[in-house]
């Protein structure tokens, strides 16, 4: 039994051997943890970057840059956390529901849910009479954890905490998004713009690598579309900030 926008495991994690502990789904729920961590601080960078190099590009004053880099910087980790929570939130509910609907469906047709276990196992290889044993000795020990685990890929125990990832989000984004904002700071107005392109450049480069890894695939490909964005946000944020600059002044 599977549903639409619930885990089945589909994101590389090795599966678990029946009656196993949840070794593997914990591994692979804090692998994606750091990759969801990776990618708020990536966003931080390249949307704190875009707007106090657009800004720096129209004034050579301190005060404005780092007032827009610090209001870029609140917004979009409250952006992140409320889209975060509201996300985590509502994949929880339907987890909730389905473990309910699982409950409900053990309850009031056990010979047919012991049937449609059967055939899961069949379905990942075991003979039938193998299949009839597995199933006949989890039922017996945990009914419901044997179903939740082979038909959802769900561990009761294990469900995402939304207000976690709403912090979580947040603060991926603001250590992400304090790189370019004092690396624009920080440097004479003369070459602050060139040191903040390279220095996030080189940010984005590592944050691709790392989620590269994470991910499990070769690092240069990621790496080089997070490079090419960033770039390209910065130097179109840099273009309008340079027209608006020669246009106000």
């Amino acid at each position: 039994m599977t549903d639409e926008g619930v885990d089945t495991r589909a994101d590389g994690a090795p599966h678990q051997h029946a009656g196993e502990p949840h070794s593997g789904g914990a591994l692979a729920n804090r692998l994606n943890w750091l990759r969801a961590g990776v990618l708020g601080a990536n966003d931080g960078i390249v949307s704190t970057a875009g707007i106090v190099v657009g800004v720096a590009a129209a004034t050579v004053e301190r005060e404005p840059v780092f007032t827009a880099g610090i209001a870029a910087l609140a917004a979009g980790a409250v952006s992140m956390a409320l889209g975060e929570y509201v996300s985590v939130s509502a994949q929880r509910d339907t987890e909730k529901a389905l473990l309910r609907k699982e409950s409900r469906e053990l309850a009031e047709q056990p010979e047919a849910e012991f049937d449609e276990l059967v055939g899961l196992y069949e379905a990942k290889g075991l003979s039938h009479d193998t299949a009839c044993q597995v199933a006949r000795e989890l039922t017996a020990h945990d009914a419901f954890s044997a179903h939740v685990d082979v038909e959802l890929g769900i561990d009761p125990d294990e469900l995402t905490n939304p207000w976690l990832a709403a912090f979580s989000s947040a603060v991926a984004f603001t250590v992400g998004a304090l790189l370019p904002l004092i690396a624009i700071l920080v440097p004479p107005a003369g070459v602050r713009i060139p040191i903040a392109f390279v220095a996030v450049i080189l940010a984005l480069a590592l944050t691709g690598a790392v989620g590269a890894v994470l991910g499990g695939s070769r690092p240069w490909r990621p790496m080089a579309r997070v490079v090419i964005g960033g770039a390209i946000a910065m130097a179109v944020t840099y273009a309008i900030g340079s027209l608006v600059g020669h246009a106000v002044g």
